[in-house]
């Protein structure tokens, strides 16, 4: 069985937590770096943009007429060539299509908290719905970084708790909803006991 350090909201260590036997597995490094691949393309929107020069509001009059200037031939000031034409081959919005069947997301959600278990990333919290104050949930921060030596903090929480909402380096994520980049990236994962407790 996989187990996991257990604290309380007062920072005191508490008995190890024995995993649902779902999480005692190998991680498959492939599947949590693809995981970790789409997760990432998905955050970037894509819409950076540049004009061409159908998209430039400019005069379209001929610049000067087309022979006996000994000058190139031009039709219209939006040209890329001008100051202010229309950009030639610039940045146009991409579609991210990339994703992960529902089956291989959780599996990679398994096998990425299951890992930060492994090398002792992850902690088990006590408690967590008696928290209502910012004041509460930022000594229970503290405490969890004294004892683990980390600054960032990933809460995966049964129930929303908008007492840890404005904590600096704090990211809380409904445990439903976590994902694998998440997990990986979040610095030090402090899940919800009631998550467990809810299951058994």
């Amino acid at each position: 069985m996989l187990k996991i350090n257990t604290y309380s909201i007062k920072g005191t260590k508490l008995a190890d937590y024995s995993l649902p036997k779902e999480f005692d597995i190998k991680p498959n490094l492939n599947l949590l770096a693809q995981g970790i691949r789409v997760y990432e393309d998905m955050s970037h929107t894509g819409l950076r943009k540049t004009k061409t020069r159908a998209e430039i509001n400019r005069t379209g009059k001929k610049v000067y007429k087309q022979k006996g200037t000994g000058g190139a031939r031009h039709g219209s000031r939006r040209a890329p060539i001008y100051v202010g034409g229309g950009i030639a081959h610039g940045p146009r919005p991409i579609r991210r299509m990339l994703s992960l069947p529902a089956k291989m997301k959780l599996k990679a959600k398994t096998m990425a908290i299951s890992f930060k278990v492994q090398k002792k990333e992850a902690v088990l919290l006590d408690g967590v719905g008696k928290i209502k104050k910012t004041n509460e949930a930022g000594n229970v921060v503290n405490k969890l970084g004294r004892v683990s030596g980390v600054t960032r903090f990933t809460f995966a929480l049964l129930k929303h708790n908008i007492a840890f909402r404005n904590i600096e380096k704090v990211n809380i994520v409904p445990f439903k909803d976590l994902n694998a980049w998440q997990i990986l990236t979040g610095g030090l994962l402090v899940i919800d006991k009631e998550v467990f407790n809810k299951k058994s």
